[in-house]
Formats: C-alpha cells, structure tokens, sequence
C-alpha cells in the first residue's frame, strides 16, 4: 500500500516538485480570463457598461429635460470653461448651471449628451442583433447547402455589394421623409411613419442599417460554415439520421459563433457612425431628440466662438467608438483558438 501511495504521488508532483493540477476550461471559460488580462479590452468594456448605466438612468442623471430652451440662457457657460477657452469670453455670459455650457436655444448640453447616449447605444445594440439574425441564417443555408444554391445566393450579395450602403440610406432616409407628410392616414405608410415619429425618427435608421449590414455577415457566415461542413462531428451527425436544420443550428452554429460575435463588436463603431453621420446631415433623429451627431452639427456653425457645443458631443462619440474598438479586439485575442491556454 505504501508502494501504490508513493506511486501517486510521483504522478501528481511535475517537474521540480511543482504539483500538476487538471484544468478543464471550455474555449468560453479561457477566452473571458483572457479578456480579464486586457487591460485596454476591460477598461473598454467598463466605459460601455457606464454608458448603458447613464443612458438607463438618463432623467435622474441628467439636471435638466432635453428638450427644455431657456432664451436667455443662450451659449452661457460655467467658469471653469471660461478658462479653458478664454476666447469665448467677449461673446458669452458666465452661467454655472449649465456644467458643459448651453447651446445656442439655451438647452443644457450635459443633459443632452446623457440623453443622446440611448440614441447611440440603441443602434450600437440593434444593429449588430438585425445583422446576425439576417446574415447568419442567410449565410449558413449558403454555405451548408453549398453547389447552385449557394452560388445564387452569393451573387445576390454580390449584387447589393455593388450598390454603396451609405448611400442607399441617405435615399431611402430622403425619400420616406420627403414624401411621409403627403400619404393618407390609414396607409402602411402613414404607420411606418407615425412609428418612426414615435421612436425619434430612428426607425427608418434602423431599417436602413438592417438591409445593408447584414452582406458581410452572411459571406464571414458562410465561409466558416463551408470549414466546419466537413468535420467529423458533422459527418457523424448525419450517420446518426440527424435533419440538415438539426446539424446547422445544434452542431455547427454553436462552433462558429465565436469569430461570428468578434466581427460584429468590431463592426459597432461603424454603426454608431453612420448614425452620427446622418444626423449630422439632417436625416438622423428628429428634433428634439438629441443625438451626439445633430449636437456636432449644431455646434460647428459656431465653433470659433463657442467651441464647448462641438467638442464634448465629439469627445463622447469618440470615447464610445473606442470603447467598442478595444473590446472587440480584446474579444479577438481572447476567442483566438489558436491562443488557448496561453497568458
């Protein structure tokens, strides 16, 4: 007995007496402890999850309504930036209830970039949800089924490729507002405009996002279906009687999803900009929804002299697309399989 004791032992001290102890991590376990050891990815993740707080609790947060217009409180600002942009001094009054200033309808400007972050966030977290739904289920029936079908179906992609996305969205976004004014009540119209009236103007942005976000994730979709199709456990799958939908959605989706979330975190920023941008030129939310993109162009007419109404809306979008940038790369490293079980 002593023999066997001494026997076990041996086997469980490694090389210079270190004890060997048996991990079992799944690829999800070891990615997020990996994530935890970024430090740009962590300090990311934590900025967004401040975000999602302040636009959750955006009335208590914020000191005034968004909407709220004091005339004469027009371009005042507190002290301290005063004397950070001492050019400003000629041209406005000192106010320090207004802790980033008021815009040129006497609107708090803190309260409004609180406000504006659910505008952002909301596209940041829809978007990428109309992009995975859409371009997975259209890009694993491509690659899966493979030969004619998925030749027509690329090419169909490769046709709406050719077209550029932006600007679909600007016509599509023109025209609906142009001509939503002119239809009956009653009409499919008419309720897809009092829907998007509802929601601030971002229905018809969300719509616009979902039928040209989704190309990319269908062809990434697919070329990974077209790597994992030929594995052994999909083949045993079939031997066994699984159906074409069973095999698709029970063993090769979940074996690509990985890769699949990664390019969508990273794809977020460019969502939010393409919000920002709309708004920037008129066909985002409509007023007085505020959103960081109508704030920038509000405030670039008056830059020179009150710059306080450019930046800080810029500061924000800025930290958020970064933000999103350094998860998604941290996602990157910490799915890479190839990284397993390294530091």
């Amino acid at each position: 007995m002593a023999e066997v004791r001494l026997e076990a032992d041996a086997k469980a001290v490694g090389a210079g007496g270190m004890p060997l102890v048996g991990k079992h991590e799944s690829l999800w376990q070891d990615g997020f402890r990996r994530l935890l050891r970024n430090r740009a990815a962590v300090m990311g993740g934590t900025i967004i999850i401040l975000l999602i707080l302040a636009a959750v609790f955006a009335p208590l947060i914020a000191i005034k309504p968004f909407a709220l217009q004091v005339l004469t409180d027009q371009n005042k600002m507190p002290e301290w930036l005063l004397s950070v942009f001492p050019d400003a001094k000629p041209y406005t009054k000192v106010s320090n209830d207004y802790p980033l200033g008021a815009d040129n309808l006497g609107r708090d400007l803190f309260s409004r970039i609180i406000y504006g972050s659910r505008v952002s966030l909301t596209v940041a977290f829809i978007g990428p949800l109309i992009s995975l739904i859409i371009g997975v289920i259209y890009g694993s029936i491509s690659g899966y089924f493979g030969g004619r079908v998925d030749n027509i179906m690329m090419r169909i992609v490769d046709i709406l490729y050719a077209f550029p996305s932006l600007l679909f969205i600007i016509l599509m976004m023109a025209f609906f507002r142009s001509t939503i004014s002119d239809v009956q009540p009653g009409t499919l119209a008419y309720t897809f405009g009092k829907m998007d009236e509802s929601m601030g103007g971002m229905l018809f942005i969300f719509i616009g996002i979902g039928l040209t976000a989704w190309e990319t994730m269908a062809r990434l979709t697919r070329g990974q279906v077209l790597a994992v199709r030929e594995k052994e456990f999909v083949e045993a799958a079939h031997t066994i009687g699984a159906t074409n939908w069973r095999i698709m959605f029970k063993h090769i989706l979940p074996n690509i999803v990985g890769p699949l979330i990664v390019a969508e975190t990273l794809a977020i920023p460019g969502y939010i900009s393409t919000e920002a941008f709309l708004s920037f030129i008129g066909l985002g939310v409509t007023p007085p929804t505020p959103s960081w993109g109508s704030m920038i162009s509000d405030g670039a007419r008056t830059i020179r002299t009150y710059p306080n109404q450019t930046l800080f809306p810029a500061l924000a979008l800025a930290i958020t697309m970064f933000s999103f940038n350094f998860l998604g790369d941290g996602l990157r490293d910490a799915l890479d399989p190839r990284l397993r079980g390294t530091q």
